[in-house]
């Protein structure tokens, strides 16, 4: 069997992942028959997504890895996952941000798929604690003449200071002093975790601070989170599902878990489907 040449490398394990999360396992020749690819091909993607501590191998194919609540996975393991949901959402939530509003940006692979979008969205003033946003936006200005004002309507960005965490986000008493004196109209929320329970989290203690100090100063809360997020829960949460005006997932986000969202929630958005959910008193 020849490889499937239409499909890259990381295209391919972002589907092999889908495929072990979403059924709780995936052997190797059920995903050759799905990618159209060889058994080596799948074994070398698995082989890739194990070292990244993506999922597990196990004989004749893979599981999903049992993460504690204190794991937080770096920057280029997360954004390989869910690469399409990332990019649906990041699509959706940027129509919602108005030309020339002062919006925020917390870390993470889905906000700064988002931020690619935005660069669209005329006088913008963005605000993030991550490197990886930030860089977005002034890779665009410099492309565009080297300042700011190369690029008409070009974003006006502040990158908070702070101790740069595994997922290049900026954290601490800097960051959270920053934001702290600042208020937006919009904070787009990227999540390790969301749960009834617990509401959103995240693996990391310093992370959470700031995230509640984002929270804090926003007029609305948009999430910004695919499917795989619902019923993680990281060590430390930081927000309720109650203080969140808006979830923007994926398609991929299961029946049962839609109501439970629509329950605590006044807007449930999934990309890619012309209907949205809505919770009580919201027609």
């Amino acid at each position: 069997m020849s490889d499937n040449q239409n499909l890259l490398a990381e295209q391919r394990r972002a589907l092999i992942l889908e495929e072990v999360r979403r059924r709780g396992g995936a052997r190797v020749n059920e995903l050759t028959r799905k990618l159209s690819v060889s058994d080596m091909t799948v074994r070398r993607d698995l082989d890739a997504l194990a070292r990244q501590g993506a999922l597990e191998k196990v004989h004749g194919g893979a599981v999903p890895v049992a993460e504690a609540s204190t794991h937080e996975p770096g920057f280029e393991a997360k954004s390989s996952m869910e690469l399409s949901a990332k990019e649906d959402i990041a699509r959706v939530a940027a129509s919602m941000a108005q030309p020339g509003s002062a919006i925020a940006l917390s870390g993470g692979t889905t906000t700064y798929a988002l931020a690619q979008h935005l660069l669209d969205v005329p006088n913008l003033t963005v605000v993030t604690n991550s490197v990886r946003v930030a860089d977005v936006f002034h890779s665009a200005q410099r492309s565009s003449g080297g300042a700011p004002s190369g690029r008409p309507g070009a974003a006006t960005v502040v990158l908070t200071g702070g101790v740069r965490t595994p997922s290049d986000s900026l954290v601490g008493s800097v960051a959270d002093a920053a934001i702290r004196s600042l208020h937006f109209d919009v904070l787009f929320l990227g999540v390790h975790g969301i749960s009834v329970e617990a509401g959103l989290s995240t693996p990391n203690l310093a992370e959470a601070e700031t995230n509640r100090r984002f929270v804090g100063s926003a007029r609305r809360v948009i999430v910004v989170a695919d499917h795989t997020k619902w019923g993680t829960v990281g060590l430390s949460s930081f927000a309720s599902l109650e203080e969140v005006d808006t979830l923007v997932t994926d398609g991929g986000l299961p029946p049962e878990a839609r109501e439970e969202i629509q329950e605590h929630l006044p807007e449930l958005v999934v990309a890619g489907e012309t209907e949205t959910g809505a919770g009580p008193g919201q027609g």
